[in-house]
């Protein structure tokens, strides 16, 4: 146990958090897959290297639907400004494309980061 702790010390908790580790030991994956697999939805259900649970209770990640909500508004909004900024007299189908395709390819990670929040920040450690 002291190893564990010893190396999670060592671990920077951003860079744990942005590749999707354990919120506890931050070395365990939390997903099967990579973000860019068919299955990329699919997460371990314990840590491989603790043994933490990664699901506190039942239902806890409905509240990542919020989360994934709130990104997918910040990338609109994002890509929204750029294109106005970057394009002159764009057709509003340009921008409806763009933006719907956007979301779509970023639709993995926005999950992802998403479950990721709810599990690094609301749950015990």
């Amino acid at each position: 146990l002291s190893q564990i702790m010893e190396q999670s010390i060592k671990i920077n908790p951003i860079s744990a958090f942005l590749s999707c580790k354990c919120p506890n030991c931050k070395q365990g994956k939390m997903f099967k897959y990579p973000a860019l697999h068919i299955k990329f939805s699919q997460m371990n259900s314990h840590c491989t290297n603790c043994g933490y649970n990664f699901e506190p209770e039942t239902g806890f990640y409905w509240g990542a639907m919020y989360i994934s909500y709130a990104l997918s508004v910040g990338i609109c909004v994002v890509l929204s400004v750029l294109l106005a900024l970057f394009t002159e007299d764009l057709n509003i189908n340009w921008y409806i494309l763009t933006i719907v395709l956007a979301i779509l390819i970023s639709a993995p990670i926005n999950f992802r980061y998403s479950r990721a929040l709810m599990l690094w920040f609301l749950s015990k450690k």
